[in-house]
């Protein structure tokens, strides 16, 4: 109870200190926000007292208190001012306090730092949403009326390559339930503007922990010899055994897979197939053709699923003959899901959660139009895997969507399944 008293006292307490904040503001007239506001200046006051308490503790007393023998080796020894840039209010002219031989080392605003650190974050999260660096300093510039170059903007998010290398190479699990590979075409100039690939991996886990295992740039043509080399640097973090890879058609890759992880099964995305097979029909088509595809997909064996793809396609083929070559040409790659679990099924049938991604990653280039080269260009996307899913509340949604399938996945590979990770 008492607890609970005190924090209603700090709350009440806290409640006092703004609505005298706001009664100041319009006795003195000022504005809130803004270049002269309150706010500015209560950041400037909370700064400089933390830096006087910063003193006090570095020489042990308080200002203008005397020793015992009125003299010392060190004391006070005026202040010197400096701007620093804030992310709420921009700009803040601040008076730093100094000692006599130069020792104090201030940590809430470091010697030389003219910027405090959320102010990095700030621009990494608005080049990962895609503002582009001119966009972001004119961001600073109108709301926090600060000036942030594009130079400098620049060298912020180039910090991040480091880190970015650090992740493309950390320590994967062993074995994962699934993985889903994508692209996604973005335009990068390479002594012109081109199209250039970036594919993306997500991977699902035992624990139905879903991440982003890494992200790639493609070659002009792909093929065995470079999905070979995507997926052997999967291998060598980690990553001994995969029950599924789903992806949408990868030229090269099965041969890969096969050669890398020769147990996993590779199945084409079923939301794909049927994707293109609207594609190639008309629009007022459409509801009668998924009627017919719906018993394909949703078949209880692949026998069955074939006779009703024969159906639909003589159906449709004379119609839309390129709906016949499309299905026989992905069938050997549709149909292995078919002989799994329905709640295997349900998971693993489509690349939806990768797609997710992907539509943030378009959301991220759409502002920039292009990327100066291929770094830049992974840069941005890195940036972007970097701020999904803030509060964590994707994770739990996909892990409990993912429960069911788990204890199906963990009775039908009961024999590549690690010791103590099958509950």
């Amino acid at each position: 109870m008492t607890a609970k008293n005190n924090e209603n006292q700090t709350r009440s307490a806290e409640m006092d200190a703004a609505v005298q904040l706001v009664r100041q503001a319009r006795e003195q007239g000022l504005a809130l926000t803004g270049p002269r506001g309150l706010l500015k200046q209560f950041t400037k006051t909370v700064l400089e007292t933390a830096l006087d308490e910063e003193m006090n503790e570095h020489l042990g007393r308080v200002k203008h208190e005397k020793t015992l023998d009125g003299r010392a080796k060190n004391a006070r020894n005026g202040t010197t001012s400096k701007t620093v840039t804030t992310d709420a209010v921009g700009p803040v002219e601040i008076t730093v306090p100094r000692d006599r031989d130069a020792s104090f080392e201030p940590v809430i605003v470091r010697k030389r730092q003219r910027r405090l650190n959320d102010v990095d974050e700030v621009v990494l999260s608005l080049y990962a949403k895609g503002l582009t660096t001119g966009e972001i300093s004119a961001h600073f510039q109108e709301i926090y009326g600060a000036s942030v170059s594009k130079e400098t903007i620049s060298r912020i998010t180039d910090r991040v390559v480091e880190e970015m290398n650090e992740w493309s190479s950390r320590p994967l699990d062993q074995v994962y339930a699934a993985i889903f590979i994508d692209a996604i075409v973005v335009k990068v100039r390479d002594g012109q503007v081109a199209n250039r690939a970036f594919y993306a991996a997500i991977g699902v886990g035992l624990d139905g922990n879903r991440d982003v295992l890494g992200i790639w740039g493609s070659p002009a043509s792909e093929g065995a010899k470079y999905w070979l080399s995507v997926l052997t640097d999967l291998k060598n973090r980690g990553v001994a055994d995969v029950f599924f890879l789903v992806c949408d058609g990868l030229k090269g890759l099965p041969d890969a897979v096969e050669t890398v992880w020769p147990l996993a099964i590779v199945q084409t995305c079923v939301i794909h197939l049927m994707r293109n097979t609207f594609r190639y029909a008309s629009k007022k088509d459409w509801d009668a053709l998924k009627r017919d595809v719906k018993p394909i997909y949703t078949a209880a064996t692949p026998t069955a699923a074939e006779t009703a793809r024969d159906q639909m396609l003589d159906h449709w083929s004379k119609k839309y003959p390129a709906i016949r070559s499309l299905w026989l040409n992905a069938w050997e790659r549709f149909i292995p899901f078919l002989d799994y679990d329905v709640e295997i099924r349900k998971v693993i049938c489509s690349t939806n959660a990768i797609e997710s991604l992907n539509a943030r990653f378009r959301r991220s280039i759409r502002a920039r139009g292009h990327f100066p080269n291929e770094q830049a260009a992974l840069k941005c996307l890195y940036l972007t895997v970097r701020s999904l899913d803030p509060t964590g509340r994707g994770q739990v949604r996909w892990m409990t969507r993912w429960k069911p399938a788990l204890n199906a996945f963990a009775i039908t590979f009961a024999d590549r399944w690690p010791d103590g990770d099958n509950q």
